[in-house]
């Protein structure tokens, strides 16, 4: 049998490693389609429902393994339903190659066809790299070059290989190196500052009373260094969001994620400290960092000019955070310092678990959104993979979940995406088939991919070794979002702020998988044991009350009062939501259980 371009392709996908291609039929991609039915799983291609979730299933494969992550897709309209998550995956900065089909030449005149310009769809998407496969004997070059620079630049690289490219046949084009970096940098070698910028570094962090470390995904990988470095400055850890598994969560001076969405405790690390070091993150919002002028700071990175970094770095360490963290360690002095200060951190940590027990106990209509992630928490298996949509999902995924020695976590995508919860747990699940995957999503999220992607999940569960993977929907019918629906019984137009109930659990029992639907706080623990007990994929649905907001972390007391008053006096038509605000608010400045610990302000409202 003659052996084609497309063949080469999987062969040299083989070689760097590559087991799985995310992707689906289309225009310009059917040598490939042929060549991988020719392979025998040798990569193996995955059927995703739409080119959009097969980019992020390979976002997520990459993500929580590493390794790369590829997806095919063919020509327009099917290249176009890449933009959202090449977007996504350039902001997750996770290593993912696209390969686009073209029509051939011939074709690219008929009307029936849409066709487009790669170059010109894809262009700012894939800055570092983008080409196209002119002749077979280019094929190995475009490649390696593509992968290289996936890895290198951590963001997606895209090779156009057009359909007829693909159905050249011929000997196996000259093979180059298929060795994958081990880390940033275009030998392998992982990139190390310089001798004089960490004694600068060492220098500012000496000095330092009230030491903040903030970590994100570029840290991964560097937890005993993290721990180390923070057990000699005597310093507590905050992690943006997409750094929650850096390091674990049981550590006593580990803060939290920081952000709007964060945590108390997060926010008065950085708030209140006199040295900031950033590691392996980009977190730029100003206010979560520390005021102009009241902090030293040192940040280490692979990217020596992150897009938006703010803080107080004085001393830009360019290295792999591992590596840059060895050789700072030991000009490091460990001597006792800043004891008071690590105290202070570990009573605010303390306390907010306190105040996250008090709010998740909160009434609500018909289940607190809270109590589920809270509930979920202890019952998480010791290797879980969790992934987390954006939006009010996140908050309970990061404030509520407990990050433990082994687990994973991912916060997929960013606040302006809706819809990548179950695709990335799906491209987790195959970069991991031996463990649990937990996918945190909001009923918006499920409508756009979510369902469609449970029929992906029901396909291929027999290849997973542990077959668990639970999707946990937050049903709050989403009152934010407008319908075209009309009531039933008189057809007047729906509140804009009305939907029509989604039955999420319904439709993956009607797919064979398990499907549970909680509408009631007595049956969640229950619900999240029936779907962590099922012998395959499950939904499990809540039935969330909509007015409970992910109440800001950094509110004063003063606004909480603003607040109450506000709702008091009946000004806004957001009463509940507000309501409920205010009392997930209040419970921050209630004293802990035999601790004892409150302030005059809290004696002053309760007279009130």
């Amino acid at each position: 049998m003659s052996t084609k371009v497309s063949d080469h392709v999987l062969r040299r996908l083989r070689a760097w490693g590559v087991e799985q291609v995310f992707g689906c039929p289309g225009d310009g991609v059917e040598g490939l389609l042929a060549a991988f039915g020719r392979a025998a799983d040798g990569p193996r291609f995955v059927r995703a429902r739409h080119e959009e979730t097969a980019v992020f299933e390979a976002a997520g494969h990459a993500g929580l393994d590493g390794r790369l992550g590829v997806c095919v897709a063919g020509s327009a309209p099917g290249a176009v339903r890449l933009l959202d998550g090449l977007d996504e995956a350039g902001l997750d900065d996770v290593p993912v190659l696209v390969i686009v089909g073209r029509t051939p030449r011939g074709t690219a005149e008929d009307p029936h066809r849409q066709e487009g310009d790669p170059h010109a769809q894809f262009g700012d998407r894939a800055p570092e790299f983008m080409e196209t496969v002119t002749a077979p004997e280019r094929l190995t070059g475009v490649l390696d070059r593509a992968i290289r620079s996936a890895y290198t630049r951590r963001g997606p690289a895209v090779v156009v290989l057009p359909g007829e490219v693909q159905e050249l046949e011929g000997d196996a084009p000259a093979h180059g190196s298929a060795a994958v970096p081990t880390g940033p940098g275009p030998d392998g070698r992982p990139v190390v500052p310089s001798e004089e910028s960490l004694r600068r570094a060492a220098e500012i962090l000496n000095c330092g009373d009230k030491v903040a470390i903030l970590v994100g995904r570029g840290a991964a990988g560097a937890r005993s260094e993290v721990e180390r470095i923070a057990g000699l400055l005597g310093a507590g850890i905050a992690k943006d969001p997409f750094g929650k598994d850096v390091v674990g969560d049981e550590l006593p001076y580990v803060t939290g994620v920081i952000g709007p969405l964060g945590t108390r405790p997060a926010y008065e690390l950085t708030r209140d400290c006199d040295t900031l070091l950033t590691i392996g993150s980009s977190f730029c919002d100003p206010q979560f960092l520390p005021e102009s002028g009241k902090a030293r700071g040192v940040r280490i990175g692979v990217d020596p000019h992150p897009a938006g970094t703010r803080g107080p770095h004085e001393v830009e360490l360019t290295g792999d955070a591992g590596e840059t963290l060895r050789r700072l360690i030991p000009m490091i002095r460990g001597e006792e310092r800043g004891r008071e200060w690590l105290d202070t951190v570990r009573d605010n940590v303390r306390h907010w678990h306190e105040v996250l027990e008090r709010r998740a106990r909160l009434s609500a209509d018909p289940v607190n959104p809270e109590l589920v992630a809270r509930a979920l928490d202890p019952l998480l298996p010791p290797d879980a993979l969790v992934v987390s949509d954006p939006g009010s999902v996140a908050s309970w995924y990061a404030r509520h979940v407990t990050m433990r020695s082994g687990m994973r976590g991912a916060l997929c995508g960013t606040p302006g995406s809706a819809g990548c919860a179950v695709p990335y747990a799906i491209g987790a699940k195959f970069a991991h088939p031996d463990r649990p995957v937990i996918a945190l999503a909001g009923s918006a999220s499920m409508r756009r991919n979510g369902l469609a992607e449970l029929i992906t999940a029901a396909r291929y569960q027999d290849r997973w070794p542990d077959r668990r993977l639970v999707v946990a929907v937050w049903n709050s019918r989403d009152p934010q979002e407008a319908s075209g629906e009309t009531d039933e019984g008189d057809g007047a137009p729906a509140s804009p702020r009305q939907l029509p109930d989604g039955r999420y659990a319904e439709f993956a029992r009607s797919l064979g998988l398990t499907g549970v639907r909680v509408e009631d706080p007595d049956a969640v623990e229950a619900g999240w044991r029936t779907a962590w007990a099922a012998d395959g994929p499950a939904v499990v649905e809540f039935l969330t009350d909509p007015t409970v907001p992910p109440v800001p972390p950094h509110a004063t007391w003063e606004q909480v009062e603003e607040t109450a008053a506000s709702v008091l006096r009946g000004d806004t038509g957001a009463v509940a939501e507000l309501g409920h605000g205010f009392r997930a608010k209040i419970q921050e400045f209630l004293p802990d259980r035999g601790t004892g610990r409150g302030t005059d302000r809290e004696t002053e409202w309760e007279t009130k």
